[in-house]
């Protein structure tokens, strides 16, 4: 998983402003109808799902692809394109038969050998790797069905083939998908419930997809990315409009139904219109947090690391990240809030208001000796920029020598690859975000590595017990047995302090009240099932 931050949008001025800025949607932009949504969303640049973790991205291949199982609400796999399946006494072999009526948007039928090309183009990225890494062999046995045959058994395969974080695993055509996955897939020709069309494509301006006619959802109802994908309306258009303030006029002239991820200032605004209403589709939202350079002074030291837990006041820095509590809350868990195996295990750390007087005195018991310590600050993401300012007047306060390094986002990236001491380079501490459902997945989330120089991601903590448990993760079987495994590595975790939470904060779209039914899951953003009064 690659260092990223939340696409949070610029606004340059006070949300009040926002109602006197004149709609200045493209001219050729045809008016909405009941049966077509425009939505602003970010629109991609890479429209191949194997070659990017964009979740622009994602969203694009979630409308016109399907996937083998899909998530439910409660971040659980069910069958989507699976109709039956089941594996050998030995846990080594998985068979799996399509159900009826899966086809391609060319008008060809869905074969157990589109999937077999699938599942190996996927297991070429990071979010595959684990299951070819135990895969013996994965062939069709006729049109319908195929196999995963394992060396080993695998506990997680239906969670891997399920997963959305990471590479999700989305089902192409044999001709599509039997190419490296470094190579794209351009044709977007998939079995989902809309169809891209390629015609109104407007690169950078705006992308249209149609309602496919001849998909066969499931029978189930819906739940989260499971269940049947009934499309109510006949056309989606994503609008690609940068300019915040022009985006919220033509959503209150009714020019677009939708608008994701808006800054806070607006939210008054918008519960003001009696048009709109502020819905909030991942409840888990993000979590921000901070990882200190475990290799340099002075969070070398596990005392150090343990001071800026009980340093932490999650209130205060929640008042910076969401304003209006409705959208903030405590997070103790390395887990998330919303995941099956979140827990409160060694959590006696977490006080309301924080315990300064405790920080100080592990600072000194860690032999802090004024060392200067360095927070990244990234000026171009205002709750990063805040959270920043908030951390190291708080460090100033109980006699730490904090300073602050602005730069851009790209600057701050720049800096995390230096290892080395602050004085040639390095850094202390880097803050971000990571969404709360993929704290549930600690093989393909590399921040919740422990394995020293080896992490691709900065801070580099070691701890071997911890890392001995998290490799067992793959191999046990039951969720409870694996709600069990995560509370002995959250007990190490947080002795070792492998990063500290500074709270969890969630960001609501805002919709046409005549837009209903939109589906709330973690990370992406399902069309079907929506409808327009």
């Amino acid at each position: 998983m690659s260092i990223s931050r939340r696409n949070l949008l610029k606004v340059g001025i006070a949300a009040g402003a926002a109602l006197s800025v004149p709609s200045v949607l493209r001219a050729q932009a045809a008016p909405t109808d009941a049966r077509t949504v425009r939505m602003v969303m970010l629109n991609p640049t890479i429209f191949d799902p194997y070659n990017t973790t964009s979740t622009p991205t994602y969203n694009h291949a979630l409308a016109i692809y399907d996937t083998l199982f899909a998530l439910d609400s409660k971040l659980l796999p069910q069958p989507q394109m699976v109709g039956k399946w089941g594996g050998s006494d030995d846990k080594k072999t998985y068979t799996f038969e399509l159900r009826d009526g899966l086809g391609w948007h060319d008008g060809t039928p869905v074969t157990a050998a589109d999937c077999v090309a699938s599942i190996r183009r996927w297991g070429q990225t990071s979010g595959g790797q684990l299951v070819m890494e135990r895969a013996r062999d994965i062939s069709k046995k006729d049109d319908k069905t195929f196999t995963i045959a394992l060396k080993e058994p695998l506990g997680l395969l239906v969670d891997r083939l399920a997963e959305i974080s990471g590479y999700p695993l989305f089902i192409m055509r044999e001709k599509d998908a039997d190419r490296p996955a470094t190579e794209q897939v351009t044709a977007n020709i998939g079995s989902g419930p809309f169809k891209f069309n390629d015609a109104l494509a407007k690169q950078g301006a705006s992308l249209t997809y149609d309602r496919n006619e001849k998909y066969v959802p499931r029978k189930e109802a819906p739940d989260g990315l499971s269940g049947g994908k009934v499309v109510k309306i006949d056309r989606i258009i994503w609008e690609n409009i940068s300019d915040q303030q022009t985006a919220l006029a033509a959503l209150q002239a009714g020019e677009v139904d939708f608008l994701s991820s808006p800054p806070f200032d607006f939210y008054p605004v918008i519960e003001s219109d009696p048009n709109l209403e502020l819905q909030v589709l991942d409840k888990g939202g993000y979590n921000m947090w901070l990882r200190m350079n475990h290799l340099q002074k002075p969070f070398d030291n596990v005392k150090a690391r343990q001071a800026m837990l009980h340093l932490v006041d999650q209130e205060a820095f929640l008042r910076v990240l969401a304003p209006d509590p409705k959208y903030g809350h405590t997070v103790t868990s390395i887990f998330g809030n919303t995941t099956p195996y979140s827990n409160d295990e060694n959590t006696g750390w977490y006080k309301k208001g924080g315990d300064p007087e405790k920080a100080r005195q592990l600072f000194q018991e860690a032999g802090y000796a004024g060392e200067k310590v360095v927070i990244l600050q990234p000026t171009d993401w205002a709750e990063g920029s805040n959270v920043s300012q908030l951390l190291a007047a708080e460090l100033r306060k109980i006699g730490v020598n904090a300073e602050l390094a602005p730069s851009d986002w790209s600057g701050v990236l720049a800096r995390l690859k230096d290892k080395g001491p602050v004085e040639n380079g390095g850094s202390s501490i880097f803050i971000t975000s990571s969404s709360d459902s993929i704290e549930s997945d600690p093989i393909s989330a590399n921040f919740l590595f422990l394995n020293g120089e080896k992490s691709s991601f900065y801070g580099w903590p070691k701890n071997n017990e911890y890392e001995a448990l998290r490799a067992k993760w793959p191999d046990v079987e039951t969720l409870e047995e694996r709600k069990a495994l995560a509370r002995k590595m959250q007990r190490i975790w947080w002795d070792d302090v492998g990063f500290v939470l500074l709270g969890q904060y969630v960001q609501p779209i805002i919709r046409r009240k005549t837009l209903t039914g939109l589906i709330e899951i973690p990370l992406l953003i399902p069309m079907w099932n929506m409808q327009k009064a």
